[in-house]
């Protein structure tokens, strides 16, 4: 397995180096908008401990992070009025991982509306902290 990169766009987002638009921060992981929505209110749950994915990711860390995938799921549910909620997560390019810092995807899911392609086009920043400032508010 290739080692971790710690230049990745996420330990980047994570530093503070890359502007995001956060939901939640904490000393476990980071709450953010996808920038590349599949759907309304796509949501991005990271955690701080560097690793590429589930495959070198240290249990405890993986402990730690699961409620807060939990909590974020509900709020975005609650904020949104959506109607399902899926959690992706990829392992390596042959899954769909594309950036190779552990994460999870947090997808607002609505009757009658397609996914839109993973990374397939970039969302408008107002329209996403409009989006973050609902889910914050069931956060």
């Amino acid at each position: 397995m290739t080692s971790y990169d710690p230049d990745n766009i996420f330990a980047k987002i994570i530093a503070g180096d890359i502007p995001s638009v956060k939901l939640f921060e904490n000393d476990v992981c980071i709450g953010i908008m996808d920038v590349f929505p599949q759907s309304e209110g796509h949501c991005l749950v990271i955690p701080r401990a560097p690793s590429r994915n589930i495959l070198d990711a240290d249990p405890a860390s993986l402990a730690a992070t699961i409620p807060h995938i939990q909590n974020l799921a509900k709020a975005a549910k609650a904020a949104l009025d959506a109607d399902g909620i899926r959690v992706m997560q990829f392992n390596e390019t042959p899954s769909g991982q594309t950036v190779f810092h552990l994460h999870w995807h947090v997808i607002p899911i609505f009757e009658g509306k397609a996914l839109g392609a993973h990374a397939g086009g970039m969302a408008d920043a107002a329209e996403l902290e409009a989006l973050a400032a609902k889910i914050r508010a069931e956060l």
